[in-house]
């Protein structure tokens, strides 16, 4: 009898150790919609739905342009209301200045929508379909290129607009697997994003924004080269705290990127207008306000604490 209950004991052990592995291991582990992105230079992952349970974002109204007022009429999808997830691939273009543009993405959207509905409009928009592994792929055509979609499942939706279809036929070979370790990028960079983080991206994220081989935001060139390797996260509390990290080849590479940004962060706070007399005013003062930046070894650290309001502030700047 005694024997029997050390045994019964011994197995319940063993099963509570691999229960919480397993836990453990899926706590670890990149999100679903981020492993099923194919192989990129840079990834992007918003994880919408606490965002939007905290600040109630999808309450505010919204001005939308005819064309998305359309799909939101076809289809039912409000995204601010139905988007759980989203995952970027971004992909470097050989030639930034040939037919596709410098970059090309790869997005998985995880959310709630009627299949019926969403299908019927992507067959009506469509100039032609193709199938691979059980799924129908549309082809949509877009600003010069082509944009192909697929239904993962009922709850998944996959596209890209890459010049050839292997982008989004790996996502879709990757969404029959019960558990995929992602892209290569993933697995390298995932480790260093914070924990709970919002939103957050790694890898080549300045591709968009590329111009004669640096980054550039709003017209205003960064001492940054267009193919600088980042790790960037955005979490939400009490504020948005967002931190970006330029993972520098080098102690001195870095050093000398923290002191360029340092410089042109003191230039722009000269340029604020004293005092602040409109929103748009106000909003980059406390923007710039906000920021450090510092070093750690091969790392120069751009952090701020930012107003919760801010980003919907940054939204009605025109």
């Amino acid at each position: 009898m005694r024997k029997r209950t050390t045994l019964i004991l011994g197995v319940a052990v063993v099963l509570i150790a691999i229960a919480a592995l397993a836990f453990y291991l899926h706590a670890k582990a990149a999100p679903r919609a981020a492993r099923l992105l194919p192989e990129a230079d840079a990834i992007v992952f918003l994880d919408v739905a606490p965002l939007r349970l905290a600040t109630h974002f999808d309450r505010d109204p919204i001005t939308r342009s005819p064309d998305f007022q359309q799909f939101i009429d076809a289809t039912g999808i409000v995204p601010e209301r139905d988007l759980d997830a989203a995952a970027f691939a971004l992909h470097a273009m050989p030639n930034p200045h040939g037919p596709n543009g410098p970059v090309a993405f790869s997005e998985v959207f995880v959310g709630r929508f009627d299949a019926a509905r969403l299908t019927r409009y992507l067959a009506s928009i469509a100039s032609a379909q193709e199938t691979y592994a059980g799924h129908t792929l549309y082809l949509i055509p877009s600003d010069g290129r082509t944009l192909r979609v697929a239904q993962l499942d009922a709850t998944t939706i996959a596209a890209s607009n890459c010049p050839t279809p292997e982008q989004i036929h790996a996502i879709l070979d990757r969404s029959r697997g019960s558990f995929v370790s992602g892209p290569l990028l993933l697995s390298a960079r995932y480790a260093d994003v914070p924990s709970f983080a919002s939103a957050w991206a790694i890898g080549r994220i300045g591709l968009p924004f590329a111009e004669d081989g640096h980054i550039s935001v709003m017209g205003l060139g960064l001492p940054l080269a267009s193919d600088t390797d980042f790790v960037a996260s955005l979490r939400y509390t009490s504020q948005l705290h967002l931190r970006i990290e330029q993972l520098a080849p080098s102690d001195a590479d870095a050093q000398q990127s923290s002191q360029a940004l340092t410089g042109l962060l003191a230039v722009l706070r000269t340029l604020e207008p004293v005092p602040a007399r409109t929103d748009s005013d106000r909003t980059l003062r406390d923007l710039t306000a906000s920021i450090h930046i510092q070093q750690k070894k091969n790392r120069a650290i751009l952090t701020a604490d930012l107003p919760a309001d801010l980003l919907k502030r940054l939204g009605q700047l025109h």
